[in-house]
């Protein structure tokens, strides 16, 4: 792009307007960076917040040699972001505590950094949020919110039991961005068992079949690592108890 291109695309109208006469002058090419990072920094505030993702322990601090299994280069071919570009879905399965939503966030954090527009939200908070519009027209809006974003993360799908018209309204959502735009989903269940999640629902069979027809499956399996920081708090603590004395 040439900088006069730049100075237009900014919207610096005074500059171009007098391009002729400023164009060759140092400051203009100065000017036009300054007002390119600032409006960048702007942008990624906009989508750091839009994208809702709330507190996250950084992947540094991840222990990967906590989980039984994991395989380490599957999540750092995710981390690459490919998978977005390619309209495709990644979701990560294993008990609770075992780190998925912590990946989940990572990668969506790093989404927003590349200019990717994403809104992190949990199943339940999804589902209950379109549960509750009592009209075409706000559902609609509501169901548009989560289609809009290039990375919709749904985090905690499993933990919860939910109606037919739940199952309905996620597979509504699943139906439109699929082989469109991405999703990033945790779940503490085996595909199998989603019938339990949506106990009756006649959609569920399809509504699986949509996520993981274009979708990289993480598997993680081990044990709890916040009931291993609780424990070893806890053991902590009573070693202090016991080796301060009576008052």
């Amino acid at each position: 792009m040439t900088p006069l291109e730049r100075a237009t695309a900014l919207g610096l109208h005074a500059v171009v307007a007098n391009w002729e006469r400023w164009g060759d002058e140092p400051w203009v090419l100065e000017l036009l960076q300054a007002e390119e990072e600032a409006r960048n920094a702007r942008g990624l505030e906009r989508r750091i917040a839009a994208a809702k993702l709330g507190r996250f322990n950084d992947l540094a601090d991840f222990d990967w040699n906590w989980p039984e299994a994991l395989d380490k280069a599957q999540v750092s071919e995710l981390l690459t972001l490919d998978f977005i570009t390619a309209q495709r879905n990644a979701i990560f399965v294993g008990p609770n505590g075992v780190g998925k939503t912590m990946l989940v966030k990572n990668i969506a954090y790093k989404a927003a950094l590349q200019g990717h527009t994403v809104l992190c939200t949990t199943a339940s908070a999804m589902l209950n949020e379109l549960g509750s519009k009592d009209s075409v027209r706000t559902l609609e809006a509501a169901i548009r919110k989560y289609c809009r974003p290039a990375l919709l993360v749904i985090d905690e799908v499993g933990y919860l039991s939910y109606s037919n018209r739940a199952a309905d309204l996620l597979f509504e959502v699943i139906s439109r961005r699929y082989e469109a735009k991405s999703i990033l989903l945790t779940t503490n269940r085996a595909f199998s068992t989603w019938d339990a999640v949506f106990p009756n629902a006649t959609c569920v069979v399809t509504l699986v079949d949509r996520l993981i027809h274009h979708a990289d499956v993480v598997t993680i399996k081990g044990k709890s690592w916040r009931l291993k920081e609780s424990q070893e708090a806890e053991k902590a603590a009573s070693e202090r108890r016991q080796a301060t004395p009576p008052s």
